[in-house]
């Protein structure tokens, strides 16, 4: 019913446009007839019948309303000829080369000349990608033998990507064809990390596993009945289940983060009575280390944006951190001061140690997950690998900024740098 409405309504909207249209004429028509009634007497059904030819002849398309409608067809056609292939070319986002049955190059768009430049036509493509899969599509591309063709390709220099590149002629008969390289980089690079990511958690939980499978099989074997061999290995098991749990614990917290890392925090935190009970909750730590933790506090309020829990954790990883790798040094320092260098005010927090530091090659990347500078020092720690990718993600949540800077020998300095309420 729906559908029979909709046909009504749009054939009665040209013969509505057509009535408007002739409406003087009609209106001319329809008092000469009324005219010739009045003085000739003729019927009431000759009047009817003169006025319904009048609307009909009225609702009849003229000649020079077919002819407008030609010439909007004809204005539409020139348009979309005029759209040249150069045009939809340059629309296209993705690197696009149109070439020809000898594979040379016709027109590569903008997109094209920045991913691989020196593109030229007349150039050949089977010379610019001389790769073997490359070859390959254009040979069964140009042979006929298949309509289109998809392949995966690599571009080295100066910069290595991974495309998917497709292959199709254009329309029929024009001896034209088109090659779109669809950017898969970005996409490889995260299947990439996910595979490591999964590799690096499932040997770090290994590992423990196989330390209390093989002290289970000693303890029901030969230390079945040693009550001190005992004694250490339920120890040693213990310290490995820990392990266990402080790497599962941080694997979900890792993940939460990731999944709201646009969720900006709606609350403000006192950052002086955060870093306090941070301070205070790692005092034991600090003591069993031999380390001192000093405080050097700017005066005044220190209210920052954020979420006081989650940046408990980066102000306690960062703390932690510097009293178990930097305890050489006897001390550590926790300074807070305003920034006013910036466009916006903020507050920057830096956790100072005066340890053995850490080697500059190895900082750009201290915040990767599982990275670590001294694998069997940071074991010992019992450390999981993943403190310092869990701070990053924690400060990208609240629009902040880790820095760090050490040399070696002399300690390392982090520094949280966050915006001000």
């Amino acid at each position: 019913m729906a559908e029979l409405n909709a046909e009504h309504r749009g054939t009665a909207q040209p013969a509505a446009a057509r009535l408007w249209a002739n409406r003087w004429l009609l209106a001319a028509g329809i008092v000469a007839v009324l005219a010739v009634h009045g003085l000739a007497g003729a019927s009431a059904y000759v009047v009817l019948a003169a006025i319904v030819l009048l609307l009909a002849a009225a609702l009849l398309p003229s000649g020079g309303a077919r002819r407008s409608i030609e010439d909007a067809a004809a204005m539409e056609a020139g348009g979309l000829q005029r759209l040249s292939g150069e045009y939809l070319a340059a629309a296209v986002a993705d690197p696009l080369i149109i070439f020809d049955r000898t594979a040379t190059i016709v027109h590569a768009n903008a997109a094209a000349f920045a991913a691989f430049g020196g593109l030229a036509p007349g150039m050949s493509l089977s010379l610019k990608f001389r790769a073997p899969e490359m070859q390959a599509l254009l040979d069964s591309v140009l042979s006929g033998t298949v309509a289109s063709e998809i392949v995966d390709y690599t571009e080295k220099l100066p910069v290595e990507r991974a495309y998917r590149v497709s292959a199709s002629s254009v329309g029929h008969a024009t001896d034209l064809y088109v090659l779109v390289f669809k950017d898969q980089s970005e996409a490889r690079r995260i299947d990439r990390m996910r595979a490591d990511f999964i590799a690096n958690a499932s040997h770090e939980l290994r590992t423990p596993l196989a330390s209390i499978s093989g002290f289970i099989e000693t303890l029901r074997g030969p230390a079945r009945g040693d009550p001190a061999a005992r004694d250490q290995f339920l120890q040693i098991m213990q310290n490995q289940t820990g392990r266990m749990a402080r790497l599962i614990d941080d694997l979900l917290s890792l993940s939460r983060l990731e999944m709201k890392p646009y969720l900006k925090p709606g609350t403000e935190v006192d950052l002086r009575q955060t870093i306090d009970s941070v301070i205070d909750s790692l005092a034991p730590l600090a003591r069993e280390n031999g380390v001192a933790i000093e405080r050097d506090f700017v005066d005044g309020p220190l209210d920052v944006p954020g979420d006081r829990d989650e940046l408990f954790q980066v102000f306690e990883n960062l703390l932690e951190n510097a009293c178990k790798y930097g305890q050489s040094g006897g001390r550590v320092t926790v300074s807070i001061e305003r920034d006013g260098t910036g466009p916006e005010p903020g507050i920057d927090v830096t956790i100072t140690d005066y340890g053995p530091g850490i080697p500059e090659e190895h900082i750009p990347r201290i915040t990767e997950r599982f990275y670590r500078v001294d694998v069997e020092s940071s074991r010992t720690q019992k450390g999981t690998g993943l403190g310092l990718s869990i701070v990053k993600h924690i400060l990208t949540r609240h629009n902040a900024r880790l820095s760090i800077k050490s040399e070696a020998g002399k300690g390392a300095a982090f520094s949280v740098h966050l915006p001000a309420a």
